[in-house]
C-alpha cells in the first residue's frame, strides 16, 4: 500500500519523508557492512533489512499490506543506497557518519510512521508508538546483523528523539495543524534533540543497581 492509496491521503511531503528515511537508513546499513569489510551482496542485504525493517513491523502491527511488497521504490532505493556507499571511498565517511545518517532517518521515519498509522484511523497515541517502532526497529536490525551493541542501548538519547518527533506530529495533526507544517516542526524538534545527544552525549537519568554507579548498565534513551 502506497501513501496515496490510504483511505485518508498522506501529504506528498510525508511520502517524501518516508522515502528519505528509507534511503538514509539503508545507507547506514550499507555503511555498517562497509566497516566490516563485506561484499556488495552483504551491503545490499544490510541496506534492505535496515531500510524497510521498521516499516515492515509497523505495517504488520497495524494490519496494512507491507509497503515495500506492493511498491518497488523502497527496494530500489535501498539497493541504490548500498551502491552509493560501495562506490565511495572510505575517507568520505567520518566516524560519526553512521550516527548522523541514522539521525535523519530516525526523525523522518518517526513522522511518516505516525502519519501512516493516523491515516488508517488509529488513535494518535498508538500512532505515535507506531512511529517510534518505524524509526527504531531498522537500526536495531542493522546493529544485530553487524554484531554491535544495539543503538538503543547507547548512552545518548535515541528513542526519546523518535518519540519527540512522533508524539509532536500526532499532537499537532490531531489538533488540526496542516500535515506539512506539523511534519516539518516535528522533524526539526526531533533532529535537534538527537543532534545535541550526538554532539554532547546527552542522556536521560538511568536506573542504578547496587551501591556503585559502575555496577549499572550505561544510560540509554
Amino acid at each position: 500500500m502506497t501513501p496515496q492509496d490510504l483511505p485518508v491521503p498522506v501529504d506528498a511531503l510525508l511520502s517524501a519523508m518516508g522515502l528519505v528515511g528509507i534511503f538514509v537508513f539503508a545507507a547506514s546499513g550499507a555503511l555498517a557492512a562497509a566497516r566490516l569489510g563485506q561484499t556488495l551482496v552483504t551491503f545490499a542485504f544490510f541496506a534492505i533489512a535496515t531500510g524497510v525493517g521498521g516499516g515492515t513491523v509497523r505495517d504488520l502491527l497495524i494490519g496494512a499490506p507491507v509497503f515495500w511488497i506492493h511498491d518497488v521504490r523502497p527496494a530500489l532505493i535501498c539497493l541504490g543506497a548500498s551502491l552509493v556507499v560501495w562506490m565511495t571511498p572510505e575517507r568520505w565517511w567520518s566516524e560519526r557518519a553512521l550516527d548522523w545518517l541514522d539521525a535523519v532517518g530516525l526523525v523522518a521515519f518517526a513522522v511518516f510512521g505516525t502519519a501512516k498509522a493516523m491515516s488508517l484511523d488509529i488513535p494518535p497515541f498508538i500512532s505515535a508508538l507506531m512511529g517510534i517502532i518505524t524509526a527504531c526497529v531498522g537500526g536495531i536490525i542493522r546493529d544485530l546483523l553487524a554484531g554491535h551493541p544495539s543503538i538503543v542501548l547507547r548512552p545518548e538519547i535515541y528513542v526519546t528523539a523518535a518519540a519527540l518527533s512522533a508524539g509532536l506530529y500526532a499532537l499537532l495533526a490531531s489538533i488540526g495543524m496542516a500535515a506539512p507544517w506539523a511534519a516539518v516542526l516535528a522533524v526539526i524538534a526531533g533532529f535537534i534533540l538527537r543532534a545535541v545527544a550526538i554532539v554532547r552525549g546527552l542522556a536521560l537519568p538511568h536506573y542504578r543497581t547496587g551501591d556503585s554507579p559502575d555496577q549499572a548498565g550505561g544510560p540509554s534513551g
